[in-house]
């Protein structure tokens, strides 16, 4: 494993700065605090900052010894979860309720070491804009980012970003070209029926058993209408309705996530569940009102910067130890937003088995959004590095 000499030896002190953001968490929207230590950091490495894009994003700007016209961007995510940490170790979260259980205290780690690197040697010729965005955990910080004319401010060639994976040995990567991660979509389908005695449900418009019914046939849509090869979820994750044991309610609402890989997949599971959902609710009876969401796109990886990420970690941990094939997730990731704007690659580093977690982790997985887990903070140096050798390779030699 070839990682950059300086930034191993600062690795305790980006540990701290990592353990420091992990004890006070902040939610999308909210990251004052996490902004400011980063702005701080930056700052005391003469790297500028500009902040307020998407709200608390903050972006460092980084010229290499000549300026060549060629710019890239390496992003990393703020933002914590809603949800309450189980550890106890000494920083655990010490705001309730809150609690960066999905790494985004890594990311921003490994991306201010990187920063600190690239800004002490500047052996790179063109620009490396260092994004830290905000609100990625459902709330759309990239996008929010773009609106606010990240794009039209720091013009880049190609914008890069890293996301840790537990269950991945630590000192490997996964990647693949196109699509990596699923898109984000919620439902809400309401319908409305008749009330009536449930001793006498001719009287009345059931729509407990039109839920019931609209449930099963919603999932013919991934098994009779989706090309088998095209990947796709419909989950009904609430169905809530009634409040008696004999009376048939007046109204049931569903709700749910639809994941695909594809727009074409993700426009016709919309258009037939609105299809089947007004056909059923007329066979019995009742009145729907459907809601549709789009929250994030898919995250797809473009070709030639995939094959270069690819290239790039093969020569510092080894061709065996990058999956280029990975499995993609049906889990989403509001980076999928610059990728539409501009080329680029998201990547997985391993978090590994949970085995680095110290003493006073609680009893459940090291997994992501589980109050279990902790960042592997071995991981440090070697995501940093890989950001360093990006940047310098790609400017070098730009994929576009």
């Amino acid at each position: 494993m070839k990682l950059a000499e300086a930034i191993v030896g600062w690795k305790s002190e980006i540990t701290d700065i990592r353990r420091d953001i992990h004890a006070h968490p902040e939610l999308a929207y909210e990251e004052v605090r996490t902004a400011d230590v980063v702005a701080a950091k930056l700052e005391s490495w003469n790297i500028p900052v500009h902040r307020g894009l998407g709200v608390t994003g903050v972006v460092g700007t980084i010229h290499g010894r000549t300026r060549n016209g060629k710019a890239l961007g390496l992003r990393a995510d703020m933002d914590a979860l809603p949800m309450q940490e189980a550890n106890t170790f000494e920083h655990a979260s010490r705001n309730p309720g809150k609690m960066h259980a999905c790494g985004h205290d890594g990311h921003t780690a490994m991306l201010l070491a990187a920063a600190r690197y690239l800004a002490e040697h500047r052996d790179f010729d063109g620009t490396v804009y260092v994004i830290f965005q905000p609100a990625e955990e459902g709330l759309g910080g990239a996008k929010a980012m773009i609106d606010d004319g990240m794009f039209d401010l720091f013009p880049m060639d190609a914008v890069f970003g890293m996301h840790n994976w537990p269950g991945m040995d630590a000192g490997s990567f996964g990647l693949t070209a196109g699509p990596i991660m699923a898109s984000s979509n919620t439902f809400e389908i309401v319908l409305e029926g008749k009330g009536a005695h449930g001793a006498m449900p001719h009287l009345g418009a059931d729509p407990v058993m039109a839920a019931v019914q609209l449930a099963q046939s919603l999932q013919t849509i991934v098994t009779r209408n989706r090309h088998p090869l095209d990947p796709a979820v419909i989950s009904i994750t609430q169905i809530h309705t009634g409040s008696a044991d004999n009376v048939i309610p007046n109204d049931a609402t569903l709700r749910g996530t639809v994941r695909t890989f594809s727009d074409d997949v993700l426009d016709l599971i919309e258009n037939r569940m609105r299809d089947i959902t007004e056909h059923t609710c007329r066979a019995l009876d009742c009145t729907p009102s459907f809601t549709f969401l789009r929250r994030y796109p898919p995250t797809i990886n473009h070709e030639p910067e995939a094959a270069f990420c690819a290239q790039v970690l093969g020569g510092i941990v080894g061709e065996s130890q990058v999956d280029q094939s990975v499995t993609p997730s049906m889990g989403s990731e509001d980076f999928a937003f610059m990728l539409k704007e501009v080329p680029g690659c998201y990547i997985w580093i391993g978090n590994g088995q949970g085995d680095h977690r110290i003493a006073g982790h609680g009893l459940g997985p090291c997994m992501l959004h589980n109050g279990s887990y902790d960042f592997n903070d071995d991981l440090i140096p070697l995501g940093a590095t890989y950001w360093v050798e990006l940047a310098r390779q790609w400017l070098a030699n730009p994929t576009r």
